[in-house]
């Protein structure tokens, strides 16, 4: 067994079929066939389905681990170069869209200045769709939606920010500069699927308000939430930053009274020691939202993050 084995294994998998990982390895298709046969016969069992591309059964718990091996690889790689005061490598950053929208320019510019040898790769998606693939190795670390309720993961808290609601103007709450959840339940709203951090928060909420929100439609995606509303198609709840001030339109803002707001954390495997290009990742989003996250209108940065007042 060795590392080209598992590196072809994890391509296929990854791509779909024998051709399009040769393609994305830049070889050809007979030398990935011939690697993964190779760790077949090593292994004893079948590792990918050759009509469909897909791994099998055992194929899967093998490219978890393979994901793992590699991703080691590269780590001893750059934390030896860390060594030598020099930060080198790639790192993979999954983020949530509405924090995205703020965070990740400055993210990229303060490690391209910072760090300069360092490649970082930013992955826009759900919490949903991120814990899976920080579970299994292909992202280091995840600014996600708190609270977590997975064990093989560790979550620091770097902010918090208020839930507002988003109607278009010609909504009968338009007008209104505040209105109460009790207030809310009599009307259909945009809102996440069931299950989600964040439509589970607002749940709780309701529940505790005694009233029980109303989904017009159920979306998987802040932004695009935000968007529908935008566009006319129904009041939703989002934080704040998914409504950016610089952001306007046929459609208001309107304060919550009695519903708190979410929790936005950063996320890492638990049962890894993260490489020297994670590990200054992490140092330069927790100086990011430091110095970047008092200026997002209804965001409050964690306490552990928090810039030190003046004596």
């Amino acid at each position: 067994m060795d590392l080209r084995q598992l590196a072809n294994l994890v391509a296929v998998v990854d791509h779909g079929s024998f051709s399009a990982a040769a393609d994305a390895l830049h070889t050809v298709q007979s030398n990935v066939s011939a690697h993964v046969a190779r760790l077949e016969a090593e292994v004893g069992a079948t590792l990918v389905d050759r009509r469909t591309g897909e791994a099998t059964a055992e194929g899967e718990v093998v490219v978890a681990r393979a994901r793992r091996v590699l991703g080691e690889v590269d780590a001893l790689v750059a934390d030896a170069a860390s060594l030598r005061d020099n930060v080198i490598g790639t790192v993979r950053l999954g983020m949530i869209g509405t924090t995205a929208r703020w965070l990740a320019p400055r993210l990229l510019a303060t490690m391209a200045d910072r760090h300069p040898q360092v490649a970082l790769v930013v992955v826009d998606a759900t919490t949903t769709s991120l814990i899976p693939q920080l579970v299994a190795g292909q992202l280091d670390l995840a600014v996600v939606n708190l609270p977590l309720r997975e064990p093989d993961l560790v979550v620091e808290e770097l902010f918090s920010e208020s839930t507002i609601l988003v109607v278009p103007t010609s909504h009968p709450l338009a007008t209104r500069a505040k209105v109460s959840l009790a207030e809310l339940a009599g009307y259909p709203l945009l809102l996440e699927p069931r299950g989600t951090n964040f439509r589970d928060h607002l749940d709780r909420s309701a529940r505790v308000a005694g009233v029980e929100l109303t989904a017009q439609a159920e979306v998987d995606g802040m932004r695009l939430l935000a968007s529908l509303a935008f566009e006319g198609f129904g009041a939703t709840l989002v934080p704040a930053s998914a409504a950016p001030s610089w952001l306007s339109g046929a459609w208001q803002r309107v304060v919550v009274s009695d519903l708190d707001g979410r929790s936005v954390g950063l996320a890492s495997r638990r049962r890894s020691h993260p490489a020297a290009p994670a590990r200054a990742l992490r140092d330069v989003v927790a100086e990011v939202v430091a110095t970047e996250g008092p200026n997002q209108p209804g965001l409050t940065v964690a306490a552990a993050h928090a810039p030190a007042k003046p004596a």
